[in-house]
């Protein structure tokens, strides 16, 4: 079905509920309660569960082939599930056994059930997650952490969980990490779980059967030595033997401010380079992000206004055994480049304006405007698994892609309690009407997630 006409109205339906339910905006206590016991620990806490369900309805038009004259499996409206069950045995405080199970599903979508078929995010049977060991203390001096993991850098923009995601994204991994008050650094070697429904999630390192032998290596340092500011440096490695050899590294810095060393200022900047071969190609490419905002800190809506801006270079020409289109690795790009997941960092210019404030002390409320083109029009646009082309490549269309409006409203109920809607309105630029249907397109999602 064509769901554009439901939007108007499950927005403001949503909008209406968020703002009933939530509080007056009152100065909270000065005085702390006590904290509350956690039911799920047990034996003083050297035995803990947690709990997380989470249920995503989403509605999406024109969000593949922006043509709202077809009726794509796309165009259609379903409801994402996600239960996870985890267990954490710690008897002394230098050894931590941890698993977490996940089951995923999708439900009412025409799409095929499999995870990443059509945008699907498809259905995963109860399966590992996470599951690992660690010696040390991760808060505390040296620690190592052997097994299932999640892998989490910075802002995530070159290597996150991807939370958004209904199925999320985990790797088997050996991680060493030391940490002192001032700075912190991970070493790793791993490999990106993959899903098979009713299979067992396998990466490269334990599947005797696959081809590729990834391999995803790197150091990553964190600093606060400079108390203004946070100011990482790290390396990635990339290493695959698939279709012609793959072997990349990416350097990268990331710095970050503290608005309240500025008055209310704030800036953010990450850039990295990349090269080594891609497939049998020459790697060379560059991205970077740089933003700064004001924060009106005496205020209790805690309004922010920024600006930023993503760039990421493409490709000049297929045909010459060189690359220039940034990799993105395993990011989470969700909420950096339009919350309809039309952009990764690759191939595109992205000025962005944002403000967020916080009418309530459990209600928050963002609002972004983008603008995309991209770098090269030899090149291809790639959606935000980093893989998937838009279009196919027309190196005479106009650089002009688009524009996307977001909005974003979350209300924390209680501690275990989250819910969350948001709209999303893609403008079709002149890179569209050059290459096809050329349709606005549109987003809309409530979510709620619940937390032990």
């Amino acid at each position: 079905m064509k769901p554009t006409r439901t939007i108007p109205l499950l927005l403001s339906l949503a909008t209406v509920a968020a703002f009933a339910g939530a509080p007056s905006g009152k100065a909270p206590n000065p005085v702390a309660p006590p904290a509350e016991e956690n039911p799920l620990s047990f034996f003083g806490g050297k035995l803990v569960l947690d709990f997380q369900e989470r249920l995503r309805y989403e509605v999406r038009s024109d969000n593949f082939d922006f043509n709202n004259k077809v009726n794509s499996i796309t165009d259609d409206d379903w409801l994402l599930e996600h239960t996870r069950l985890g267990v954490k045995f710690q008897p002394v405080d230098w050894l931590t056994f941890y698993a977490q199970g996940q089951d995923v599903r999708e439900f009412g979508s025409d799409r095929p059930n499999v995870i990443g078929q059509f945008g699907a995010e498809g259905d995963d049977t109860f399966d590992l997650r996470q599951g690992y060991i660690e010696i040390g203390k991760a808060k505390d001096g040296l620690s190592v952490k052997i097994g299932r993991q999640l892998l989490s850098f910075g802002d995530e923009r070159l290597v996150g969980p991807l939370e958004w995601a209904n199925q999320s994204r985990s790797f088997d991994a050996v991680k060493v990490h030391y940490q002192s008050e001032k700075w912190s650094l991970d070493a790793f070697t791993s490999s990106v779980v993959r899903f098979q429904d009713r299979r067992f999630n396998k990466s490269d390192f334990i599947d005797e059967s696959d081809t590729r032998k990834q391999i995803f290596s790197g150091i990553y340092l964190s600093s606060t030595l400079l108390d203004f500011q946070v100011t990482d440096l790290y390396a990635f490695e990339l290493h695959e033997r698939n279709a012609g050899k793959t072997d990349f590294v990416t350097l990268g810095t990331r710095m970050k401010g503290d608005p309240k060393k500025f008055n209310g200022w704030d800036y953010e900047t990450e850039m990295a380079v990349q090269f080594g071969d891609l497939r049998g190609k020459d790697l060379n490419a560059f991205a970077g992000h740089w933003g700064a905002g004001y924060n009106w800190m005496n205020s209790s809506w805690k309004p922010r206004l920024g600006i930023e801006y993503n760039f990421a270079t493409g490709d000049g020409n297929a045909a010459d055994g060189k690359v220039g289109t940034f990799q993105n690795l395993f990011p989470t790009n969700h909420p950096f480049y339009g919350y309809a997941d039309f952009f990764s960092w690759q191939n595109v210019h992205n000025p962005e304006l944002t403000f967020t404030f916080q009418p309530a002390s459990k209600f928050s409320v963002k609002i972004d405007y983008h603008l995309f083109w991209a770098a090269n029009t030899h090149d291809a646009w790639y959606r935000a698994n980093g893989v998937t082309q838009v279009r196919p490549i027309n190196a005479k269309a106009d650089s002009f892609e688009g524009s996307e409006l977001d909005l974003t409203l979350k209300y924390k109920v209680n501690k275990n309690l989250t819910l969350q809607t948001g709209y999303s309105h893609f403008f079709a630029g002149d890179y569209l009407k050059a290459t096809g249907a050329n349709n606005d397109a549109d987003f809309v999602y409530f979510m709620a997630t619940i937390d032990f």
